[in-house]
């Protein structure tokens, strides 16, 4: 990335002096502590000053774990399919989790890893039927008694004819208007991007949590930019009008917790990013249980009524 320019040259440099080590009888060992040290600092500064479009740029990385490397810290996991309307949608992916003691739904976008994966699920971008797909694991969640955890990562629901077709706005409304009465725990969390309706389909819970460097917005910067000023060359001030990082949301109350990234971002160290996910992730699943129905659906409800409240500007939501 752009900003990663100084970090790419120090980690040349201690390839190179690695390479020299192990074809030369040369000692840098001294050297390499040194630039590592260095290398060090230089990563914490640059990812302690990001701005809210190079975060945007971090939460893209092709290397960052998406949803289908998260299912690796799952103890068992069986995949279930299709929508029984229309069909299968890759794009979203949904199935019976065990993780630890604790058995849920999962439900999640799923972008892929390489190009044909990407191009197979239409990098993220899921159409109503993967909607629909999810919204009847929750219910079968509900029915059974589990609770429901959802991974976004999305630039937006697929805006092809053929999903408006297929009534795309009406499956997405329909998810989050159903979210807000199911009678067990939510748990959201943004790992990547997190766009626009095609978030929100998956996106209502008890606790709303979002990685370090993700992103949640109502609209791509890139596409707020086209709209208000016809200039894409404008995505990082859409970006940083867009409060779209997680300390920006965690402050106006959209956000509940922010997941902590490795130095550097999850894409620097998958393997620990996902264990703390995983960590995070059963605290609040124990959090929720036990807490009866009615009680999480009202909490679930004055939670997102007040989310950006102005005092004295609305009237005050009692239940």
């Amino acid at each position: 990335m752009p900003f990663e320019h100084k970090i790419l040259e120090i980690e040349d440099k201690i390839q190179e002096l690695k390479e020299l080590a192990d074809s030369t009888s040369f000692d840098v060992s001294g050297e390499i502590v040194s630039l590592e040290e260095q290398l060090r600092e230089v990563i914490s500064k640059t990812y302690n000053d990001l701005t809210p479009w190079e975060r945007v740029n971090v939460a893209r990385h092709p290397k960052r774990p998406v949803t289908s490397d998260y299912i690796q810290m799952l103890d068992d996991f069986v995949e279930l399919h299709g929508d029984r309307t229309f069909g299968d949608d890759p794009a979203m992916v949904t199935g019976m989790a065990t993780m630890g003691d604790r058995r849920f739904v999962l439900i999640g976008h799923r972008k892929g890893r390489t190009v044909k994966e990407r191009l197979e699920c239409n990098f993220g971008c899921a159409h109503p039927e993967g909607y629909r797909k999810a919204w009847r694991k929750m219910k079968l969640a509900e029915k059974l008694g589990l609770p429901i955890v959802c991974l976004i990562n999305t630039p937006g629901a697929y805006p092809g004819i053929g999903a408006e077709e297929r009534g795309q706005a009406m499956a997405i409304a329909e998810n989050i208007i159903g979210m807000f009465s199911l009678k067990v725990p939510i748990v959201v969390l943004v790992i990547g991007e997190g766009g626009s309706g095609g978030a929100l389909g998956i996106g209502v819970g008890d606790r709303v949590l979002m990685m370090e460097h993700a992103y949640y917005s109502v609209i791509s910067p890139e596409g707020c930019a086209a709209i208000l000023w016809k200039n894409g060359e404008r995505s990082p001030e859409a970006a940083e009008a867009l409060k779209l990082t997680s300390e920006d949301l965690t402050a106006l109350g959209v956000v509940d917790e922010i997941i902590p990234e490795p130095l550097g971002g999850a894409h620097r160290a998958p393997a620990e990013a996902i264990a703390t996910v995983k960590e995070t992730l059963l605290r609040h699943l124990e959090e929720l249980d036990g807490i009866p129905a009615d009680e999480l659906i009202r909490a679930r409800r004055l939670k997102f009524r007040n989310i950006a409240s102005i005092e004295g500007r609305f009237p005050v939501v009692s239940g």
